[in-house]
This record gives structure tokens, C-alpha cells and sequence, in this order.
């Protein structure tokens, strides 16, 4: 199975925002890198992810305003990571288990990636596809 470190040779960026930024600054960043969440970073330290489901449940729902409130104050603080070692399938029960779309890849503390629901399905339908081409090319050599 994939793992990690290898679905991140082929997405190296991280996309981030500082959790002083506004919230607004955090939509114009998805909507320019067309991504669903961005990471919160303090300096080098991971501090929280922001999504679009939290604009939604924290923004819209609560009725603020996204040009006045700092990203800080409406994050997901307590963010689940993996390491570049967890494989496809581990993330995938990861997501599925916490509800969550974006995975924050970290490896002796420092943020190297970030992956999406969309990244981990896509590896591991190539994953599917691969197993069959090599269970149908076994069987035509009649095993």
C-alpha cells in the first residue's frame, strides 16, 4: 500500500496562514490555491488547520463578520496528524473514523505536508488498480 511519504513526492506544497490573519485573508488563500483548508502556523509550529467546514459552523452559524475575526478564534485547535509512514489505507480509516478531510503530515515535529480525502481515495483506487492488472496478468499465465 502507499504511504505517505510517497503520495507527498508529487504535492509539495503546504498551503498555511497566520492565526493573526482574518478570517476573509483565509478565504481569498483557499479560493487562490483552490484548497479546502489551510494550515495555521505559528513561525514553524503547527497551531490549528482551517477549513471550510469551519467557516461554515463557526462563522456563518455564530454570525460573524470574516474581515474582523482572526482565524485563531475560529481554527480547529486540536488537530490530528500523521506521519509520512502511515500508509493510504491508515488514513483513510483515520478521516473516515474522526469526519475529517485535510491530515497535516508531520515528521520530527516539523509540518512537511498536508493531505486531502481526495489525495488518499485517489491512492488508493491506483492501489485497487494496480492488485488487479497483477491478479489478472497471474491468472493469464495460468497461475
Amino acid at each position: 500500500m502507499t504511504t505517505i511519504r510517497q503520495m507527498l513526492a508529487n504535492k509539495p506544497d503546504v498551503y498555511t496562514i497566520d492565526p493573526e490573519a482574518t478570517v476573509f485573508e483565509a478565504l481569498r488563500r483557499m479560493e487562490e490555491k483552490n484548497v479546502g483548508a489551510l494550515l495555521v502556523m505559528k513561525g514553524d509550529l503547527l497551531a490549528g488547520i482551517f477549513s471550510e467546514r469551519d467557516y461554515a459552523r463557526r462563522m456563518i452559524l455564530q454570525g460573524r463578520t470574516s474581515k474582523e475575526t482572526p482565524v485563531r478564534e475560529v481554527m480547529t485547535s486540536n488537530v490530528f496528524v500523521i506521519t509520512p509512514d502511515t500508509t493510504s489505507g491508515e488514513c483513510m480509516v483515520h478521516m473516515t473514523d474522526r469526519r475529517i478531510r485535510h491530515l497535516p503530515v508531520v515528521e520530527g515535529g516539523r509540518v512537511v505536508g498536508v493531505i486531502s480525502i481526495g489525495d488518499v481515495v485517489r491512492s488508493v483506487i491506483d492501489d485497487l488498480r494496480f492488485t488487479v492488472r497483477q491478479l489478472e496478468s497471474y491468472i493469464r499465465s495460468g497461475g
